[in-house]
């Protein structure tokens, strides 16, 4: 009996002696205030303990961000090339195809956020927010960064708060916000996996790829939606998923809302994005060329190829010379330099540090547009005609010096006609049309309109491989 009683005492005293342990634990987390979101910080005595996420950040943030998000229906007819349809008219039939994405409100006034490639080739684009429905007119796109910007009729709506991606860490919690499946107003957490990561998956000129890698879960159709910080800070735009399915398997990417802002605010002020170009290419390093170009470590990215009359090139900058920093901003790599690059306009002058045959450089230089000069560029003009397959843009000398042509024309977008059913693809830059060089869009219109019998179209893609398509009208 006695030995049952001392058990029991020793059992409940050990009760006391972890309830009071447990109390003490919990009265070092503390609710922090910052800015208007309010969430809840560890302070754990134990330099081992890890600082664990609790239910009320996910709320609070979602709270803060879900508002902002908006469902987005897009109507896009394509043409049907079906045995049938092709052997009674020739043409193939119209097709109606419905399709949805996510927006993020970037401002109250109707200013939208969403990814290129939501609202591509768009007939009409439709904004859910809070089961009011809005037409949307397209302000501009980005295909170089998969952005878009949309507008929409109303000036009281809820525009999320903006974080800083360069201030994100690897390891920190976010959530997912956007409309998968169809399903409005989703929200799934996860960590930041990565920074800087480029996947190689858009074909635009001078893409620009430094995504932030989260293993939030991300579906088809919250592409445009948000990625946000604990504390409800918009930090990115959700856009793909590495999948072998077509749905999530644990890696999504978000476009750092640091670019997102710039690309954004240069399409509402000037109906185009004002890129900032250096004239050179760069490659990353590797061990190989760290040793040849005696360089301590693999961060950097070293020049491999300088355009005699570019910034770069007048600046004293020569192939095989190392990037370290740009304005006092280590680059890590090839996708760091890439969204260093992207913060800048034509005009702006940028200090370029880094070091040749080991010896340390540092040169100033002012940046240029893809013209080569340092104004702000206009809208560049689209030319189309009916039935040619193909809007047509006039080639940049910063396109013209990288394909090392002296002129061309690009596909810029297929549309029904001639250009499309020979199957060249976008991107392709058409130098010459029965062995007749062309210089403008203009020119390749008024060629193909009089051909007769036998016809060629020469030129180069977007890696300046050369190619040709032969037809016959």
């Amino acid at each position: 009996m006695k030995q049952v009683l001392k058990t029991t005492l020793l059992g409940f005293t050990a009760g006391l002696a972890g309830a009071f342990t447990l109390h003490q634990w919990q009265g070092t987390l503390r609710p922090v205030t910052e800015g208007n979101a309010p969430y809840r910080q560890a302070d754990f005595r134990s330099p081992r303990a890890a600082a664990l996420p609790l239910s009320g950040d996910f709320v609070a943030a979602s709270a803060l961000s879900a508002p902002s998000v908006v469902y987005i229906k897009t109507s896009t007819t394509t043409r049907s090339t079906d045995f049938l349809s092709l052997f009674f008219n020739g043409e193939g039939r119209d097709q109606l195809v419905v399709s949805s994405g996510s927006g993020v409100i970037f401002t109250s006034d109707g200013y939208i956020v969403t990814n290129h490639h939501v609202i591509e080739n768009a007939n009409k684009i439709e904004v859910v927010h809070r089961k009011r429905s809005y037409p949307a007119e397209i302000v501009g796109t980005d295909p170089s960064t998969d952005l878009a910007v949309l507008k929409v009729a109303d000036n009281q709506l809820p525009a999320i708060r903006q974080g800083r991606s360069r201030d994100v860490q690897v390891g920190e919690w976010v959530l997912a916000v956007g409309n998968p499946f169809n399903l409005t107003s989703t929200v799934t957490a996860g960590i930041v996996s990565a920074k800087g990561r480029d996947i190689g998956i858009l074909q635009a000129q001078f893409p620009i790829e430094s995504f932030i890698q989260t293993d939030a879960a991300i579906n088809p159709g919250n592409s445009g939606g948000a990625l946000v910080n604990a504390k409800g800070e918009l930090v990115g735009i959700n856009t793909a998923i590495l999948s072998r399915t077509g749905s999530y398997t644990g890696y999504g990417f978000a476009i750092p809302v640091d670019i997102v802002a710039k690309i954004t605010n240069d399409l509402i002020q000037y109906g185009v994005v004002q890129k900032a170009f250096l004239g050179a290419e760069v490659t990353d390093l590797n061990p190989e060329t760290a040793r040849e170009l005696k360089v301590d470590g693999l961060n950097g990215v070293t020049i491999s190829y300088v355009a005699a009359d570019g910034p770069a090139g007048r600046s004293g900058l020569r192939k095989g010379d190392v990037i370290l920093r740009i304005n006092g901003e280590a680059i890590e790599g090839k996708s760091a330099f890439n969204e260093q690059l992207s913060y800048y306009r034509p005009g702006d002058k940028i200090k370029v540090s880094g070091q040749r045959n080991g010896i340390a450089r540092e040169v100033q230089l002012t940046l240029t547009n893809q013209d080569g000069t340092t104004g702000l560029l206009k809208k560049q003009a689209v030319y189309t005609v009916s039935g040619l397959g193909a809007e047509l843009v006039t080639l940049s000398k910063v396109e013209r010096d990288k394909l090392g042509i002296t002129g061309g024309v690009r596909v810029a977008k297929l549309t029904p006609g001639l250009i499309s059913r020979l199957g060249v693809e976008e991107g392709f830059v058409i130098t010459a049309i029965n062995r007749q060089t062309v210089q403008s869009p203009q020119e390749v219109a008024e060629l193909l309109n009089n051909v007769s019998g036998r016809g060629l179209i020469e030129g180069v893609n977007r890696n300046g491989v050369g190619g040709y398509y032969s037809f016959y009208r």
